[in-house]
């Protein structure tokens, strides 16, 4: 939230997950978002009108804190893609919030062969 003299400006957590789940697909090796449960031990990939369900947003005071669950392409160097997730994620907040990113945290659900 930002105040100035004209009023206030309020961006919604869900918002920001939209945000940062399209960075996220738009990302080398990302097959998909997934859900954070994994009570049932199976991993399904979000359709894509419930990707932010793969995104939780906590705000804590002037702090943003992102945390992912996605679904990575088999074969491709997962540290490499996580990396890079998190520095999309973070750029993209920050130049469309204006607002300085604490940290983008990543869950690695699952490694799958992609299907395109």
């Amino acid at each position: 939230m930002e105040q100035s003299r004209l009023g206030k400006i309020e961006v919604t957590p869900t918002a920001i997950a939209s945000l940062a789940s399209q960075s996220v697909l738009e990302c080398y090796g990302v097959v998909g978002m997934a859900v954070k449960d994994l009570a049932s031990g199976i991993v399904q990939i979000l359709q894509p009108s419930s990707h932010r369900r793969g995104v939780e947003v906590h705000i804590d005071g002037s702090d943003i804190v992102i945390d992912l669950y996605v679904v990575i392409e088999y074969g491709t160097r997962v540290a490499v893609v996580a990396r890079n997730i998190q520095s999309v994620v973070k750029y993209t907040l920050e130049k469309a919030l204006g607002v300085p990113v604490a940290a983008v945290n990543v869950h690695v659900q699952d490694l799958r062969v992609s299907t395109e």
